[in-house]
């Protein structure tokens, strides 16, 4: 199965090119495809230059920095048209381990239409996270269940395995959301459309090199957005329409 490991970035010089390393040393089958949303530090010029030397590694530029969401949607697009059959999201500073992947990726070669690399399944876990931290983390991840009534134990976390039918399903131009709301959003659509998702222990390191994109306005669209949803389940069909 050809697989396509899509890496977002904004600000990542100090990640961009080792972490692509430890990934091919993992996986020396899987390509890269890295989009730099126009990093003012030179994350993009640095993927050019690893890029200019290696095949397996594509590089996706765009005019400014529009979201986690919209990064991701660009690439799985990106992805679709030369024909991919899975497409991974994983992070640039390397909280989410390359040696993690090959189990991720077995559980989709078994079927699974979307893989979760999950820190709150037994066997997962995070190192050097604040306290703070994991409780968001798994307040949003409570909150997607309770409003949802949605069945997995890591709503936020991005390490995923998508099948390519799997996103061909999911309307992705219909997506808007971002941050880590976009996790939540796209773990409902695809049980609200009847496939399978599979959850996966990961160990989470927090990043040692450069600065979170972890921000106010992210928690505060999840929650108005995951509001939204649940509410919206809630009402009558004709009403909601």
């Amino acid at each position: 199965m050809r697989t396509l490991v899509v890496i977002p970035t904004y600000q990542e010089a100090a990640n961009i090119a080792w972490i692509i390393g430890e990934l091919h040393r993992e996986q020396p089958q899987v390509d890269v495809l890295v989009v730099d949303d126009a990093s003012p530090d030179g994350t993009g010029q640095i993927a050019d230059e690893v890029a200019a030397q290696d095949p397996r590694v594509n590089v996706l530029h765009r005019e400014s920095k529009v979201g986690l969401g919209a990064a991701y949607r660009a690439g799985f697009a990106w992805g679709l048209a030369r024909k991919y059959d899975r497409l991974v999201e994983m992070d640039a500073d390397g909280s989410h381990r390359p040696e993690d992947l090959a189990a991720l990726l077995e559980a989709s070669q078994h079927g699974a239409d979307l893989v979760l690399g999950s820190r709150w399944v037994p066997g997962g876990g995070v190192i050097n996270w604040p306290w703070h931290r994991r409780m968001m983390s798994r307040a949003g991840t409570r909150y997607a269940q309770l409003m949802l009534s949605l069945d997995v134990k890591d709503a936020t976390g991005g390490y995923r395995v998508f099948r390519r039918h799997t996103l061909e399903r999911l309307r992705l131009d219909e997506v808007s959301s971002q941050g880590y709301c976009f996790q939540i959003d796209m773990a409902r659509r695809t049980l609200a459309a009847g496939m399978k998702i599979t959850e996966v222990p990961i160990t989470f390191v927090e990043r040692t090199r450069g600065n979170s994109k972890m921000s106010g306005a992210i928690v505060r669209e999840a929650l108005w957005r995951v509001t939204g949803w649940g509410i919206a389940r809630r009402m009558p069909t004709r009403r909601r329409r």
